[in-house]
């Protein structure tokens, strides 16, 4: 090996390729998991969402003159189930904010305070807005932090004013925190009011007290369908839906969303494993041909040791340990060059991979078994030579 140093690294060239993309995509993938459970635990997985109309509900009932519809009312009748810690109400459109000479247009949400625990949003400065800001239809707003250094730079926003399509509401408080949110939103951008100033100043709805959809939680360690199996009930009873006749909601459960991003993320790491281990399943041919084409050069020394009294058995093991030599220092160079790929992906911040013990474990067992398994059948056609023979070879 150290005589043909050339020949050696460029069979080792294909183990390190192979146990770098084996190590690195493992590494991606489990990251890959780990992010989209994260994500995931931010959202709630014992979330529900329930906005009007059903699968053939919306169709039927429009014919006969019923246009589906969730109400405050619903939300309020949702809250009082001991199946649930909470249900709140949805009111949401985009508008055009205004400070000054300052204009975004911004997608405004009007809730309850009972959506800031559903959800789980902080207030980072000054606070909410109460239940009694909602009877009153205060005029006040709740955003996030980009919203406030956008409109309020190097300012104290509280107690400010922003125009909403001209009609003005001031600014009580300043979300923590940001990231995408169920509706794809950024948190960092909300405009959050009470539901009641939005439907009073700014989203019309056919009637007074329709909302465009109720998130409703949980209860902590609760079995998630039977609160489905109660909100259903609950709303077909509240909207005087017959037994033949189909809802005019629909309930979507965040959890089943959940279960099926995890297994499209466990399907894509073991994808990546499987293009990893292709890899070095090329390399190990490449070490295969090396190794044979070794043979024939060293057919003379094959001779000469077994002349001198090695058996079939020093010259396998011989040429196998030469196998799994190349293959290990191989992977422990490719472990190395994985590591340095996975921290530069770590250091542009967009995603954090790491390399796990299990991946090197892996990939190293993995190596060993290439060298071994492709190294046989070379070191066994060197053990079956003749003596006699190998020292007649020119």
């Amino acid at each position: 090996m150290l005589a043909n140093r050339l020949r050696t690294l460029l069979t080792m060239l294909g183990i390190i390729i192979g146990i770098t993309s084996v190590v690195l995509l493992l590494a991606v993938g489990d990251s890959m998991k780990r992010f989209i459970a994260k994500e995931l635990e931010q959202l709630g997985t014992n979330m529900l969402f329930i906005s009007p109309g059903g699968d053939r509900a919306q169709q039927q009932r429009m014919r006969s003159g019923a246009q589906p519809a969730m109400t405050i009312a619903d939300a309020a009748a949702l809250n009082e189930l001991p199946s649930l810690s909470g249900a709140a109400p949805v009111l949401q459109s985009g508008f055009n904010l205004s400070v000054g000479n300052e204009n975004a247009s911004k997608t405004v949400h009007g809730v309850t305070p009972a959506m800031f625990k559903i959800r789980g949003w902080k207030v980072d400065k000054g606070s909410a807005f109460s239940d009694a800001d909602v009877r009153a239809a205060s005029r006040m707003v709740v955003i996030g932090r980009k919203i406030a250094d956008q409109f309020f730079y190097k300012q104290d926003p509280l107690g400010k004013y922003i125009r909403i399509e001209n009609v003005s509401f001031q600014v009580v408080g300043v979300l923590y925190g940001e990231g995408k949110q169920v509706d794809g939103g950024d948190l960092s951008e909300y405009v959050i009011v009470p539901i009641t100033a939005a439907s009073a100043n700014l989203i019309k709805t056919a009637f007074p007290g329709n909302v465009h959809y109720v998130v409703a939680q949980g209860k902590s360690g609760g079995n998630l369908q039977d609160a489905i199996m109660d909100i259903g009930e609950t709303l077909r009873d509240r909207h005087h839906i017959k037994i033949d006749q189909p809802d005019d909601f629909r309930i979507d459960n965040l959890a089943s969303f959940a279960e099926t991003a995890q297994k499209i993320s466990a399907g894509l790491a073991a994808l990546l494993g499987l293009i990893g281990a292709i890899s070095l399943i090329v390399g190990g041919i490449g070490i295969m041909n090396i190794m044979l084409v070794s043979v024939t050069e060293r057919t003379r020394e094959i001779g000469i040791r077994m002349a001198i009294g090695a058996k079939p058995r020093d010259v396998l093991l011989q040429f196998l340990t030469e196998a799994v030599v190349i293959c290990l220092v191989g992977g422990i160079f490719g472990i190395m060059l994985a590591t340095l790929a996975a921290r530069g992906i770590t250091a542009t911040g967009k995603f954090d991979v790491f390399i796990t013990l299990q991946a090197v474990v892996v990939a190293c067992g993995f190596s060993s078994l290439v060298g071994v398994f492709f190294g046989f059948y070379p070191a066994r056609r060197a053990s079956k030579l003749l003596p006699v023979d190998c020292l007649r070879y020119e």
